[in-house]
């Protein structure tokens, strides 16, 4: 029996909301006192075939689909019995938050979300719950059973030594990478140019000369709203900046806000509707300007920086925290970068990004110290990093000497794969198991699930 993995997408569970409404439902499975309705297993089938395109086998499919349900139901049943309760407060919070990302998507228009559901925001609501409960049941359930999984050092060696020589994987060369990131400070000069250019178009809109989407459109530095004319649609309390927030909800519909200066420049803010906790707002951002002077100068302090590590008279854990970003992910991490995709310290060639930080590396030997160079984030913003290769290996063969951490994981993984298998064997063996016949024949799959006929035993 393959490892259940209870990572329902919340998206599955709209889709089959509205698949349910089409189909002539029926019980086609019972687990212990939970039931198997046939739209489940059809709206997930739909769902899954919108985005595959096709199945070889469709029957095959949705018996696979059946199967993993009834899984889920399993867990669902034990956890009323062992009493695995999941409060109202953590499923109306959790529906909160995906319903906020589903409106978030569409820019948190309703009539967008109603148009495409087909209903209100309270009706969806109403469907997904029982839905997410079931879900984030079985998901406890799981994590009771598996617990805090352990694993000793003498078990990941045997762990390893089982695998065959020949399947070893082969990792390519790895390197540890350490950084120092300054960004450079807005000058007196630049931040009061900001303000008088806020300032100056706030005069213009509330003496009538031009709209507020005009200028929203015109010089707002949040390029993504601006094109909407300022607009950030309806939002939820929580859902800015403090100083943009608390300015925001202290507004009368049809207010413009004084200057109001956060992390990301300054902005003016319009207050168009306030619905209960949320307000829907549009907002001018300027953001004040970096001059090439102040990229001189954050270069150089950080080259003064990378000289005083270099002669041994500052550590460089000591030097990232004094001086590095501190919204950098590696600044409390002693300046060593996480990797992403695995979690971990080490990064594969391939996996080093952006460019520039391969190319500083490439040549480098360990310990030692790259030249500063400039960088632009995401959000379009420079900085400097100097960077540090802190552990290169050689491509190789796994072995455990170099590559314990990811053996160990390995292993923890496949304990939990193994016990979470025994488990749902010895629930099946024991739980009432109903099926109808049409499914028990055309699926060998639910074999398993009990003795012929389709039941179980108590």
């Amino acid at each position: 029996m393959k490892h259940l993995l209870l990572t329902i997408a919340f998206a599955i569970v709209a889709f089959a909301s509205q698949a349910q409404e089409l189909i002539i439902d029926k019980v086609i499975a019972t687990v212990g006192d939970e039931l198997v309705l046939l739209s489940e297993v059809e709206g997930q089938y739909a769902f899954d075939l919108e985005r595959a395109g096709s199945f070889a086998d469709p029957q095959a499919k949705k018996c696979e689909i059946l199967e993993k349900i009834m899984l889920s139901k399993l867990l669902i049943n034990q956890a009323k019995l062992d009493s695995v309760i999941v409060s109202d407060e953590e499923i109306e919070s959790q529906l909160e938050q995906r319903i906020d990302y589903i409106l978030g998507l569409m820019n948190n228009d309703i009539n967008q979300f109603e148009e495409y559901y087909g209903k209100g925001v309270g009706a969806v609501r109403s469907e997904m719950r029982e839905s997410l409960r079931e879900q984030m049941t079985a998901e406890r359930m799981q994590n009771k059973v598996l617990g805090s999984t352990t694993i000793t050092p003498s078990e990941v060696k045997a762990y390893f030594e089982l695998i065959p020589t020949d399947s070893l994987p082969y990792f390519s060369s790895e390197v540890e990478i350490g950084e120092i990131v300054l960004r450079p400070e807005v000058s007196a000069v630049e931040r009061q140019n900001a303000i008088d250019k806020l300032t100056s178009l706030k005069e213009r809109i509330e003496a009538g000369e031009v709209s507020f989407a005009e200028m929203a459109t015109t010089h707002s530095d949040d390029l993504g709203s601006g094109q909407r004319g300022g607009d950030l649609g309806l939002q939820r309390r929580g859902t800015f900046v403090p100083e943009f927030e608390a300015a925001a909800y202290n507004l009368d519909e049809g207010e413009l806000s004084e200057i109001v200066e956060s992390d990301f420049g300054f902005h003016l803010i319009e207050l168009l509707e306030r619905r209960g906790n949320m307000v829907h707002v549009r907002h001018i951002l300027i953001r004040p300007e970096i001059t090439q002077a102040d990229l001189d100068l954050t270069k150089a302090k950080l080259d003064s920086i990378r000289s005083v590590i270099i002669k041994d008279t500052l550590d460089f854990t000591m030097a990232v925290k004094q001086f590095s970003d501190e919204d950098e992910q590696s600044y409390n991490n002693g300046g060593r970068m996480i990797n992403p995709n695995s979690g971990d310290t080490f990064f594969a060639t391939a996996e080093i990004d952006p460019p520039d930080i391969f190319f500083a590396l490439d040549t480098m030997d360990i310990g030692e110290l790259s030249a500063p160079f400039i960088f632009t984030d995401p959000a379009g913003e420079q900085g400097f990093r100097i960077v540090q290769l802190q552990s290169r290996t050689d491509p190789h063969r796994a072995n455990l000497q170099q590559d314990y951490t990811k053996i160990k994981q390995a292993a923890i993984e496949q304990q939990k794969s193994s016990y979470m298998n025994e488990w749902l064997e010895d629930k099946i063996k024991t739980t009432f198991v109903r099926i109808d016949g049409d499914w028990r024949s055309n699926c060998p799959i639910l074999d398993r699930w009990g003795a012929v006929q389709g039941l179980g035993s108590r």
